[in-house]
């Protein structure tokens, strides 16, 4: 009996090993592109609205995943043209898999929405968004 007892515990104490470490186990983000939405409106390379921009998809990038919840959103600091953003990740991911994919959305959408004043991303596992608020 008491050998049917120990085998019993080792059985179990492994099955919940097994399903411990498999939520532990990390893949690579789906950075597939959903969509790629751009707005009609442009901005020129002096415009002030470049400095706006590129500090609000650097706070994009760089905060989202620190946040609980992989969800952030902000507005540039430069009164002359500001910028809003939004960015989210997968609540699945690691930090760093949520920095992979918002780096890959930010590229998608600067490369398909060339001097836009506003544009989104959507991949499967995150998305960015940032529009011109003047």
């Amino acid at each position: 009996m008491g050998f049917l007892r120990i085998k019993t515990l080792i059985i179990t104490g492994l099955l919940i090993g097994l399903f411990g470490v498999s939520n532990v186990v990390q893949s690579a983000p789906n950075t597939n592109v959903i969509s790629v939405l751009c707005n009609s409106g442009t901005y020129t390379k002096g415009d002030p609205f470049t400095i706006s921009l590129a500090y609000i998809l650097d706070e994009l990038t760089n905060v989202t995943p620190s946040q609980k919840g992989y969800n952030y959103q902000n507005i540039s600091p430069y009164p002359n043209a500001f910028a809003y953003g939004h960015a989210s990740c997968n609540q699945n991911l690691t930090s760093t898999n949520c920095k992979t994919c918002l780096d890959a959305a930010e590229v998608n959408m600067l490369s398909g929405c060339s001097n836009a004043i506003g544009a989104r991303a959507t991949l499967n596992d995150c998305s960015i968004r940032f529009q011109s608020r003047n």
